[in-house]
């Protein structure tokens, strides 16, 4: 029980600064902090899109939020516009706010659900601002407004201002590679990192922000990876940014193709494109060239592939190593959650850090806390493949054939039979998330909660008819989405 005062982050990027940044605002005065990184090696600096918690994550670090947009050339993201994903040629938006106003008996989309039975007409997106203004590309926010939203960034911007944020907080950083690692004899933990300068650099606890290569977590301490590949067949990525051509979107867009999908993340300054697929059904040349193909506006940088293992480590925390980022494992990029799996780490770590010594009950607890929410995730990310019509390519049969985790096949007949869906604590997706997707896949509800059944037809279409009104004229009054980022935070890029 060795009280921790050292803190050595391997690696940088985006996973690493994040740590270091979160580490060093809150609890900087009682430690120690060092980041090791090395310019030789690049990050993987992909992940432009994230989710709404994020806001909170700077909110906690008090983090100018115009100046961060500004220096990470960042547009404003109401949800995911999801193309050819039931069937080729459907599309739906998963948008990050609520429908309409729940009871304490049952959520909106139950009344809404007994409209249509009623011959209501409606879309249930009409009664969600987020979804209504994604929809008509407007946005606009002030300290007053309760829209919801998250951004889309220049990752690798990201990792820079917040290494000057975690700088400026007491952080060193350390240049250089990793040439090997030192462990104690009896009980295995590490105890310093050799760099290939020969410089050594001590720690009492380690955060292993290597990437995949799990420098510390697997390489050294062989901790074990659970495969997802069976559930989640994409493995691979080939991305290219390219100049902008349009005015920029406020929604993420995933468009399926044949042997998975490609997404299109407009920042302010260029668009991120990239082509997930699984390498079993088409080539990385043949992916590259379908990527190039799909694309408007010139290159600005050439394309490149990336392979990824959709899987999990077996601890998060091992021994006195903490992996974080990818080194603790990948879902894949669907539902832009990697940013947020490092926020909900780094703050884990935080609220459970080991001042007085690695306590193995906390350690159990961490690694189940952090095993749960990657499951969560993983099926909600599961559910757009599986539920699938699409039969039109091997891809898409496996998909919709292959069997799916117990847990999700609860969620998903409970749907069916009763349109019920639900949110653990502590879940990233919420109820509103499910719901979208589960009716954007196509799947349609047998019944549904009796309670509408009480109102009466003409009080119903009242209700109805006023909560899609005022989402109407609330998303009327906002600027376009190019309108208000030319005001509150055009790039300094």
């Amino acid at each position: 029980m060795t009280p921790i005062k050292r803190v050595v982050i391997a690696g940088g990027g985006t996973a690493g600064w994040i740590t270091a940044a979160a580490l060093s605002q809150q609890l900087g005065p009682l430690l120690d902090i060092s980041l090791v990184e090395s310019e030789e090696i690049g990050t993987i600096g992909v992940g432009e899109s994230t989710v709404p918690p994020i806001r909170v994550f700077n909110q906690l670090l008090g983090i100018d939020e115009q100046e961060f947009m500004r220096s990470v050339s960042a547009t404003f993201k109401l949800g995911i516009w999801f193309e050819n994903w039931g069937q080729i040629g459907d599309r739906y938006i998963h948008p990050f706010g609520r429908h309409g106003k729940p009871t304490w008996l049952c959520e909106f989309h139950h009344f809404w659900l007994h409209g249509l039975r009623s011959g209501l007409n409606s879309e249930l997106g009409e009664y969600c601002l987020e979804w209504l203004a994604a929809k008509q590309g407007r946005f606009g926010t002030s300290p007053q407004s309760d829209i919801n939203y998250a951004y889309h960034l220049d990752a690798g911007a990201y990792a820079r201002f917040l290494r000057r944020f975690a700088e400026n907080h007491g952080v060193k950083r350390i240049e250089g590679k990793i040439k090997s690692i030192q462990q104690h004899p009896t009980t295995g933990f590490i105890e310093s990192l050799t760099l290939a300068s020969d410089r050594v650099v001590s720690g009492d606890l380690f955060i292993d922000c290597t990437g995949f290569r799990g420098l510390l977590i697997e390489q050294t301490l062989h901790t074990g990876f659970e495969d997802w590949l069976h559930w989640l067949p994409c493995d691979s990525a080939a991305a290219v940014q390219t100049e902008i051509t349009a005015a920029p979107n406020p929604y993420t867009c995933a468009i399926a193709h044949e042997a998975g999908w490609r997404w299109m993340i407009p920042l302010q300054h260029r668009m991120g494109n990239g082509f997930v697929y699984c390498s079993r059904y088409i080539s990385d040349d043949d992916a590259k060239q379908k990527l190039m193909q799909a694309v408007s506006g010139a290159p600005v940088r050439p394309p490149f592939t990336l392979k990824f293992q959709p899987g999990r480590r077996r601890k998060t925390w091992n021994k006195n190593v903490v992996a974080i980022g990818l080194a603790s494992g990948f879902v894949e990029p669907l539902e832009s959650t990697s940013i947020h799996m490092i926020i909900t780490a780094a703050t884990r770590l935080m609220q459970m850090f080991p001042f007085d010594g690695v306590n193995q009950a906390m350690v159990d607890q961490f690694n189940q806390e952090s095993r749960l929410e990657m499951e969560r995730i993983r099926d909600f990310i599961i559910l757009h493949y599986h539920t699938t019509e699409r039969d039109d390519s091997p891809f898409w049969r496996y998909c919709k054939n292959m069997d799916i985790p117990d847990s999700l096949a609860h969620r998903v007949e409970m749907f069916k039979e009763s349109a019920h869906a639900y949110q653990d604590a502590g879940e990233l997706f919420r109820v509103d998330s499910w719901i979208q997707v589960l009716l954007g896949q196509g799947i349609v509800p047998k019944h549904y909660h009796p309670s509408p059944r009480g109102m009466q037809e003409q009080e119903l279409a009242r209700v109805l008819n006023g909560l899609r009104a005022s989402v109407a004229q609330a998303v009327a009054k906002l600027p376009k989405h190019q309108d208000f980022l030319n005001s509150y935070c055009r790039t300094t890029a």
